[in-house]
C-alpha cells in the first residue's frame, strides 16, 4: 500500500470508535518525538480513521500539520467495521514473556522507557512489594535422614555477569509452569557444585 501525506485537518476520526485511548496519548507522543512517526495512520476512501486515533492525537499535542496516511481503498464498509475492532482487540490480547522483557530492558541503558508506559520502578516495587506478602505454596521436599538444606543467593545487577555464570553452570531457560511478573531470572544451584569451581579456579591461580 502507498504511504501519503494528509493535512491533520483532513482525517477524520471515527464517531463511534469504542477505545477509550486519553491516557496513551501522551506516552505515544513520546514515541513518536523520540523515534519519529514510524507507523503511518490507517483510513477509509472518506478520510475516516480506521486505525491511529491515539496517534493522531499524539500528533496534534506535538504541534504536526501533517500525517504520513494509507488509504484501505480495498475495503468495504463491514469489513472497515471489522478491521477497526480486530486491530484494537489484537493489542489486547497480545502478552509480555517477562523474561525476555527483563533482558530487553536491561539491554537499553540510554532512553528513558517510562517516557513510553513501561514505569520501570514501579514495576520493579510492585514486584517487590508482593515478595513481603505472598507465601508460595511448594511442594514438600522429601528428606532424607540427617539431611540438610541451606541456600545463598546470588543477585546480578547486570545481564553480562548474569549469563556468564549461566554458561557456567550450563543453565538453560525453565519453563516454571505458571506466570511470574517480575523483572529478573532466578535458578537455583548446588552449592557444592560451586564451592568446588570456585576451589579449582583457585587453585588454578595459584
Amino acid at each position: 500500500m502507498k504511504i501519503i501525506e494528509k493535512s491533520i485537518d483532513e482525517l477524520i476520526p471515527y464517531e463511534n470508535n469504542a477505545r477509550f485511548n486519553d491516557e496513551a496519548v501522551e506516552f505515544v507522543a513520546n514515541s513518536i518525538k523520540e523515534f519519529g512517526m514510524k507507523n503511518p495512520i490507517l483510513v477509509d476512501k472518506n478520510m475516516v480513521i480506521i486505525a491511529g486515533h491515539t496517534r493522531l492525537k499524539a500528533l496534534k499535542k506535538l504541534g504536526w500539520e501533517k500525517a504520513p496516511v494509507i488509504i484501505a481503498e480495498d475495503l468495504d464498509e463491514e469489513q472497515v467495521k471489522a478491521l477497526r475492532l480486530a486491530d484494537n482487540k489484537a493489542g489486547e490480547i497480545a502478552q509480555w514473556d517477562e523474561d525476555l522483557l527483563a533482558i530487553e530492558m536491561q539491554n537499553i541503558k540510554n532512553i528513558d522507557m517510562d517516557k513510553f508506559g513501561f514505569e520501570l520502578q514501579k514495576m520493579l516495587d510492585e514486584a517487590m512489594a508482593k515478595d513481603n506478602v505472598q507465601e508460595r505454596k511448594l511442594k514438600k521436599m522429601e528428606l532424607k535422614a540427617f539431611e540438610h538444606y541451606d541456600y545463598l543467593v546470588f543477585v546480578f545487577d547486570n545481564q553480562h555477569d548474569f549469563v556468564g555464570m549461566a554458561q557456567e553452570f550450563g543453565l538453560e531457560k525453565v519453563d516454571a509452569g505458571y506466570t511470574v511478573r517480575k523483572l529478573g531470572i532466578g535458578r537455583v544451584l548446588k552449592g557444592g557444585e560451586l564451592v568446588k569451581r570456585l576451589r579449582d579456579k583457585n587453585n588454578n591461580i595459584e
